[in-house]
């Protein structure tokens, strides 16, 4: 896979799976447009990339529940680049909690930033990415359509994106732009320690998953960020509203 002159849009890139991703996308010469809450990690990031292969990524500082930040993002990357090729929504947040324990503020913290936010961006990005054919990749999660009790307002969230992927995919074909989700099984970020578990706690989360998984092992972001380096590829360039695991198996249960 080559991404030269390719331009890849990275929101949450600052950490976990979006960090992967970045780092990924560098070593296959994309140029890269990398936004984040945490200005510190986010340079950390781009410094990794730029190591790959000399080209330096774009950072924009943003929190993307703010109307004017996505405006101020998509506005900052044409400016700086001319086009758009690759959008990847990758930024999330987690909250426990099932209906007899949750409150309104965690469901509409999550949707805020699970899908309105995601619906806003890539609204801004489609005449960029129609333009140059482009490329929808959303990080979704196998909660979208396996059930538990203890993640209600983030398992909602990640339904309703699977959905917008098939829905904009269908919308969008016609311009040639593609859009595909990644559903990944539970891969191991800081997002663990901003819901303010101990190393303990996730320790005796990562053993239980495991246990359950066929494949006995967690999925690595790494994993991830090579599935939607290939969504993103011309090798995926028949694949549009598809919602691909990355799980271990842990779907088959």
């Amino acid at each position: 896979m080559d991404f030269t002159n390719k331009v890849v849009l990275i929101t949450g890139a600052s950490s976990g799976i979006g960090a992967a991703t970045a780092i990924y996308f560098s070593k296959l010469s994309a140029k890269l447009a990398l936004t984040g809450r945490k200005e510190n990690n986010l340079k950390k990031i781009a410094l990794y990339c730029e190591k790959a292969k000399g080209i330096k990524p774009l950072t924009i500082v943003a929190d993307l529940t703010e109307d004017i930040d996505v405006e101020k993002l998509v506005k900052e990357t044409i400016e700086h680049y001319g086009r758009l090729d690759v959008l990847v929504n990758n930024a999330g947040v987690l909250t426990t909690g099932g209906i007899k324990d949750t409150n309104m503020e965690k469901y509409d913290r999550v949707m805020s930033t699970n899908m309105r936010a995601v619906y806003h961006l890539t609204m801004l990005c489609v005449p960029h990415l129609s333009a140059s054919k482009g490329s929808i990749i959303n990080v979704s999660s196998i909660v979208s359509s396996k059930a538990n009790t203890i993640y209600l307002p983030y398992n909602i969230s990640k339904a309703a994106l699977d959905h917008f992927t098939r829905c904009v995919a269908l919308e969008l074909a016609p311009d040639g732009v593609r859009v595909n989700s990644v559903n990944p099984s539970f891969v191991k970020t800081n997002i663990l320690k901003d819901m303010g578990l101990t190393e303990d706690q996730i320790e005796l989360l990562v053993q239980n998953i495991v246990s359950r998984t066929p494949m006995k092992k967690t999925v690595e972001a790494n994993d991830v960020a090579g599935v939607i380096a290939f969504l993103a590829s011309d090798q995926a360039k028949s694949i549009t509203g598809s919602c691909m695991s990355v799980d271990g198996g842990s779907i088959l249960y």
